[in-house]
């Protein structure tokens, strides 16, 4: 295993009840670099992230997570990693430092007040440090969250959703905060489904019902497609939706707002479909296919593992 890499695990599997929820992905992550891990709901993402940080026990695979074996060695693994869950967990009964302070205790930090100071001020909460958590709104609590699992100096954060149900701006601070976080030297694997998150990481992994299906930087997942995209612009746009879908080339037509994107995976097939459609008053463009095009077409082509 690379000494390189904060996660570095192969064939990493989880079955509940006989059905497979995690088939055998393999995955590395370079330390400092922060890895955007996306896909559908329940496509097995919060138990992979599970397993790394030792809450959940493999049923295959191998692998090192911040140099520890992440079958021997989950104890340690714990101790060295910062996960954020999908719910906030945090005592709303409780202001913003004694929550910090009692995350503190439990991982007994030396010096617990000082480092409760620290914390509130890197991740801008010291003015709001008496306020109960329950009184929070959903970016403070998410910034309370984000504080909690750094408190103990992690090397590795593993966020699960952060962001989900909070407004655009305390999205753009928490990413501002995850961005210093790395660049300090922690490696983020972030699971999320706004594309604009996806682009701010550094590489990107898809995960669709348990299978990986792509692995690289936004470019690289996008050059790697194989769509090819077409932009419409013109009248009644969900009805010429509806005509293109089942033409032969046509794997998908998503509206983007008043264009629709028409993709599809054989460039002169699609383009022979369209050619009837050039004179009703449409404007046609090629484009470039985006990360939300390409996922699309991911999660089209990939098998629901609860699906008989």
């Amino acid at each position: 295993m690379g000494d390189g890499f904060a996660i570095d695990v192969r064939g990493m599997t989880k079955r509940f009840d006989g059905r497979t929820v995690v088939n055998g992905i393999d995955l590395q992550v370079a330390r400092g670099e922060i890895c955007g891990f996306l896909g559908p709901n329940g496509s097995g993402k919060t138990t992979f992230i599970r397993m790394l940080c030792g809450l959940l026990r493999p049923d295959g695979g191998s692998g090192s997570c911040l140099g520890f074996d992440v079958i021997r060695d989950s104890e340690a693994i714990r101790r060295r990693v910062g996960y954020m869950t999908q719910r906030f967990s945090y005592y709303e009964d409780l202001s913003i430092a004694e929550n910090l302070e009692f995350v503190a205790r439990m991982f007994s930090i030396p010096d617990r007040r000082r480092r409760v100071d620290e914390c509130l001020d890197e991740l801008g909460l010291s003015a709001r440090r008496n306020q109960l958590a329950g009184e929070l709104s959903g970016g403070w609590k998410q910034r309370l969250a984000l504080a909690a699992c750094t408190l103990h100096r992690p090397s590795l954060l593993l966020l699960d959703e952060p962001t989900a149900g909070v407004d655009p701006k305390a999205r753009r601070i928490f990413w501002d905060s995850v961005h210093d976080l790395s660049a300090g030297g922690i490696t983020v694997l972030i699971s999320t489904h706004y594309m604009d998150e996806a682009e701010r990481c550094h590489s990107l992994a898809y995960i669709a019902y348990g299978d990986l299906l792509a692995r690289g930087s936004g470019a690289e997942i996008v050059a790697s497609s194989g769509l090819a995209t077409r932009v419409v612009t013109g009248p009644d746009l969900s009805s010429l939706a509806a005509r293109l879908r089942p033409l032969p080339g046509v794997c998908q037509a998503v509206a983007f707002g008043r264009e629709l994107h028409v993709s599809g995976t054989d460039e002169a097939a699609l383009d022979l479909s369209l050619a009837g459609f050039r004179g009703e008053g449409y404007e046609w463009s090629p484009s470039a296919p985006g990360l939300e095009d390409v996922f699309i077409h991911f999660m089209d082509k990939a098998r629901d593992n609860f699906t008989p």
